[in-house]
Formats: C-alpha cells, structure tokens, sequence
C-alpha cells in the first residue's frame, strides 16, 4: 500500500465525518463552489453584547431586526453580491433563524459559523470553555456541523473565532485556536480568525502548524491592522489575507486622498506586487444591528467596497478580472470544505 493511499486512509479515520467535501456549505445546503458569485466574506447582521453569560436569545427582536436590514441587503444585491458570510460567533449574537429570514426575503446566500469568540476580553467565551479540553470544545462545534445550529437544521460553513491582545495569546485565546484546528482536522471547515496585529497572526501560525493544518485553511481576518512584510510572508506560505473593516472607511470621506481608504489601496499594491493577489479576501466588517440599542443602533453599509474602494483600484490599473479574483474566485477556494494538511 503506497505512502499516500495510507495518508488518505489516516485522514479519513481522522476526520471521521467530513460533509459535503469540496462544497460550501450554505444555510440552506450545500452548493457548488461557483455558485457563490460575488461573496462578502466578512459581514454582520446581528450583535449581543451582553456576554457569554448574559445573552438570551428568546429577547431577540428578529421582526425589529429584519425591518432594519432588509434595505442594506437589497442595496448591495444592486451591486451583484450573491453570498454573504455572516462572521458573528455563538455567544456575540449568531442567529441562524433570522439568516434564514433574510435569505428567504432577498434570494442571498448565507453561510453562518461555528466556534468562540475570545476578543473583546474574552467576554463571549463560555465558561464551559475555561475546564474543557481542547478536545471537549472541537467536539462541541462538530456537532453543530453535524447536526446543526441551535435546535435548527443550519449547519456551519467555516469555524469563527477572535482573540485578543498586542503580542500574546492568553491561555483561553490559546485554547480555541487548538480547538479550531482539531476542528478543521475533523470536518475540513475553514477557520477565521479575528486577529489583528502580526504578533497574533504568528502565534496562530505556530499553534496551526503544530497541528498538522495547513495555512490555506485558516483566514486571517483584520489583516490590515497587520503589516505589508508578515502579510506577504503568510500569504506566500498560504494563508489567507482578509483586509476587512472597509465599513469603517468613513462614508463622510468620498475625496480620494481618505486615509483610511488608501491604507486598503495600498496594502492591496503591496500584495499584489508581492505575486500574492490570489491570497487576498476584501469585505466590509459591516452590518451591526445590534439587540437592546434603541432601533438596533447604527447601521453600517454594505457597499463601501463597491462605491469606494473598487472605483480608485481601477484608477490605478487593476482589471476586472483581478478584482474578480479578489471577490469572486478567492472565497470559492478559500471556503471549500476540504481537509487541509502540511505537506510532509
């Protein structure tokens, strides 16, 4: 029996049950990879803040939070996008009822998650989290991917989890990157992980590593708070580079010379001009209704990708079909449910 025909076999014994291989996995099922069009790879529709501890879904206002969001999401269907990743973890305000409302009202496609949220101090992680095993907690994500979400037949398309700090990771921020790459090992979900600075991204590089995962299955999200060296040095290696607060780029600001929107431009150039433009996801950060503020508090666009930043990226020479690449064929491969190991 050959070296590779053993892998496979290891693999597979390893994963025990990987669903919908190669697909993505939507809320209502999975589909083909080239069927998710023009993807949003990074938006919210519904946060809770209240805490871990604290949230109680049966107070969510969902016919409240549909009236509010609803024009946001027709809005950006004028631009094309088919599928929208809604990237708010368990415990932070995950509603897979109200994702299949909205999918219902517009004809989007959602993907929704599975996974813990450590940043913001660690306030929506469960308690259960700080005496399970690393093993304990993978196992509680598998079963939402095997059996779905919160009562309901949704299942996850990728696994979401933050963590916090400027240089390290603490113990529980740790815990769930461990966990998100058992996770991955065992169902070939893709992790996102909010992050930020470099330091962080390093110290998940490490821990994913030791795993056995390869960098094309983890997302670096928040990249653009990173730097342009470890953005190119962790795309050459594979890993997925997210610049992904564009609806924070303040709409206020149409003038090109925007500070914040030429640090996109920018970061973009570099990686383009580093050969890495196949590694780079682009989404907004946007959305935010939010339970118990008056009128679910401001509401952020999902469109500033469309109406600022594309717009100064074909000035400076992009093509459409490397914007394509950005917002059409990197999430198709970024989001495949598939198995992804160090080579030996």
């Amino acid at each position: 029996m050959s070296s590779r025909v053993v892998l496979f076999i290891l693999l597979f014994l390893q994963s025990g049950f990987v669903l919908n291989a190669q697909k993505i996995q939507t809320i209502a099922g999975s589909i083909s990879p080239e069927k998710m069009g023009l993807t949003l790879i990074h938006e919210h529709v519904f946060l809770d803040w209240s805490g871990a501890e604290k949230t109680r879904p049966e107070l969510w206002n969902n016919d409240s939070a549909v009236a509010v969001i609803l024009p946001y999401l027709r809005a950006v269907q004028k631009y094309g996008v088919k599928t929208i990743l809604e990237c708010t973890p368990k415990f932070i305000g995950r509603n897979p009822r109200l994702l299949a409302r909205l999918a219902d009202s517009t004809g989007l496609q959602f993907l929704s998650n599975t996974g813990y949220y450590g940043a913001r101090w660690d306030n929506h992680i469960p308690a259960s989290a700080y005496t399970e095993s690393v093993e304990q907690i993978a196992e509680r994500w598998l079963d939402e991917f095997k059996n779905g979400i919160d009562g309901t037949s949704i299942r996850p398309g990728f696994i979401k989890i933050g963590v916090d700090g400027e240089s390290t990771l603490s113990e529980i921020d740790a815990k769930i990157v461990r966990a998100a790459a058992l996770t991955h090992l065992r169902s070939g979900l893709t992790i996102v992980a909010h992050t930020g600075p470099d330091a962080l991204a390093l110290r998940q590089v490490e821990i994913l590593e030791q795993a056995g995962v390869a960098l094309n299955a983890w997302v670096w999200t928040h990249a653009q708070q990173g730097t342009d060296p470890t953005r190119i040095a962790l795309a050459k290696k594979g890993a997925w580079i997210s610049l992904d607060g564009l609806g924070w780029v303040d709409p206020a600001e149409r003038g090109r010379d925007s500070t914040a929107l030429m640090s996109y431009v920018k970061a973009i150039e570099g990686l383009r001009a580093a050969g890495c433009l196949q590694r780079v996801l682009l989404s907004h950060d946007a959305g935010w209704y939010t339970h118990g503020v008056p009128g679910g508090g401001r509401f952020q666009p999902y469109t500033l990708i469309f109406t600022h930043l594309l717009p100064v990226l074909r000035e400076r020479g992009f093509s459409e079909k490397e914007l394509d690449l950005m917002l059409v064929k990197n999430p198709q491969e970024a989001f495949k449910i598939r198995v992804r190991t160090q080579r030996k």
